[in-house]
């Protein structure tokens, strides 16, 4: 998990330097501004093929004051002067063991210049005052008594006294009406400042309340079936109804806040607004959630596999099918992105084998999962191989069964947040479902900002949400990222 500075300050980071040893050998210096990794994957920013180091072993932020270190779950630890730690604030100078007898790695926070070059040019200019103006000075305006001083001298004394003393007045004036406007002006500051707090606070509880609803609509939705009674049928299209309300009162308060109209580039507030698609609150994103989707946004990048993908799923219809099941469950059809995540689109994609069994199909459904949505396994569902009798390959029937899979984890365990379905789906029989079952059950307290702040979570599960929440974000827009095919979901209605 990446999540120390979600919260952090707008302090610019002081400069670390990071020297690597290994043994006796030490590498040339490093210099970070900005969050690193350390370990043996490729992603990592310093890469250490050694044993004792995991595949993402430590990773090092600023949090707005200082910088900090913490241990990513690695098996042989990291080591801060000697002590095992998880996560601390590093001194000026520190010394990092990755791993019990590892690598080693000196870091030193590197100090402001002093003077500044503002300090050194009033300096400069002091010194560089013309003599004659100090003599005028010395000559004209400090008392030195006035028997020493002659007629003309005193003229001139006087003269100036009684301007300073008109001046004095004038400018007392002035200071007390600046003064004055000042304290007004300090006291509109903080009206405006209070008033968007309580927009904000305002802004994040219909929000929250709406995801509540949400819920509650989800739940009358499933118990409700298709041939059900007038009255329920009625009870349905009014809790819908109020649900639309709120949406718009929301926006409202989006618009007043003026979130999308403050000093953001055109590609936060497209990350802005996937954040809403998928069911998290704009309001309260953390600082750290945008710079971290523009760093996979530049991940994404590095490769064709993204575009080959949707070029892949378009020849093959697959986005048409995906859209409907999603939106019959009322889902965002940006859940698309997942099963580009989960397969490429190949059809006939095999994943290993595992505890669970093996996942197969356009969607990666584990046996236990297909067979409780209703897709029947074929006779080598055991082996890692395709399997034409198996239904998870018949790409209709296993949308449907993913559109009722996804529904089910966001209008229970994810309570709405689709970020949190995303991270169950994943990871959904192992730690991280028991996680989130763990969190409060409501949408305020168990949503994806709030998984990320206050839980560490299996780098895998992190990177893989990030990946497709990234991948959303470009679909929305290519051109503007740089990709060369048309939004997948443009048709969308």
């Amino acid at each position: 998990m990446r999540n120390e500075d979600a919260t952090a300050g707008f302090n610019p980071p002081p400069p670390l330097t990071v020297q690597v040893e290994r043994g006796s050998t030490a590498q040339s210096e490093l210099r970070f501004t900005s969050t690193f990794r350390v370990g043996r994957s490729k992603e990592c920013d310093i890469q250490l093929q050694e044993p004792s180091v995991s595949r993402v072993h430590l990773e090092v932020s600023f949090d707005g004051e200082r910088w900090r270190v913490r241990d990513l779950g690695s098996s042989n630890g990291t080591y801060l002067e000697g002590s095992r730690i998880q996560e601390a604030v590093l001194p000026d100078r520190a010394r990092l063991e990755v791993g019990r007898g590892g690598p080693v790695l000196w870091l030193t926070v590197e100090a402001e210049d002093e003077p500044s070059r503002i300090e050194a040019e009033t300096a400069l200019r002091q010194r560089d005052q013309p003599v004659s103006v100090t003599q005028v000075i010395s000559r004209y305006f400090v008392e030195s008594g006035s028997d020493q001083a002659g007629h003309h001298t005193m003229t001139i004394r006087r003269a100036f006294a009684r301007v300073h003393k008109q001046r004095s007045r004038k400018y007392r004036v002035m200071i007390a009406a600046a003064v004055l406007l000042l304290v007004g002006s300090a006291g509109v500051i903080a009206y405006q400042y209070m008033k968007l707090q309580n927009l904000k606070a305002m802004a994040e509880g219909i929000f929250y309340a709406m995801k509540s609803l949400e819920l509650q609509v989800a739940k009358v939705d499933a118990a409700v079936p298709s041939q059900g009674d007038a009255r329920q049928r009625s009870e349905m299209v009014a809790r819908r109804a109020q649900l639309l309300e709120m949406q718009k009162r929301y926006d409202g308060f989006i618009e007043e806040i003026g979130l999308y109209k403050r000093d953001l580039s055109e590609e936060e507030r497209m990350i802005f607004r996937v954040a809403r698609i998928f069911g998290e609150c704009e309001v309260n994103m953390p600082d750290r959630f945008v710079r971290e989707v523009k760093r996979y946004i530049a991940k994404w990048k590095t490769t064709d596999r993204l575009e080959n993908a949707i070029r892949r799923a378009e020849q093959r219809d697959y986005t048409t099918t995906i859209t409907r099941q999603m939106l019959e469950n009322h889902l965002p059809p940006q859940f698309f992105y997942l099963a580009l995540k989960e397969s490429q689109f190949f059809e006939h994609s095999v994943g290993p084998k595992t505890r669970w069994g093996v996942a197969k199909g356009i969607w990666q459904f584990v046996p236990a999962t297909a067979i409780q949505y209703g897709l029947q396994t074929g006779p080598l569902v055991e082996l890692p191989r395709f399997d034409p009798l198996d239904e998870r390959f018949q790409f209709p029937k296993a949308t449907s069964a993913a559109g009722k899979y996804l529904r089910d984890i966001y209008s229970t365990e994810a309570q709405a947040s689709g970020l949190l379905v995303i991270a169950a789906y994943n990871w959904g029989h192992n730690r991280v479902r028991s996680l989130i079952q763990g969190m409060p059950e409501n949408p305020r307290e168990r949503n994806f900002w709030t998984l990320l702040q206050h839980h560490q979570i299996p780098v895998e599960t992190y990177e893989y949400v990030l990946y497709i929440f990234a991948a959303a974000v470009i679909g929305e827009n290519p051109d503007l990222f740089g990709f060369g095919f048309k939004n997948p979901l443009a048709d969308v209605s």
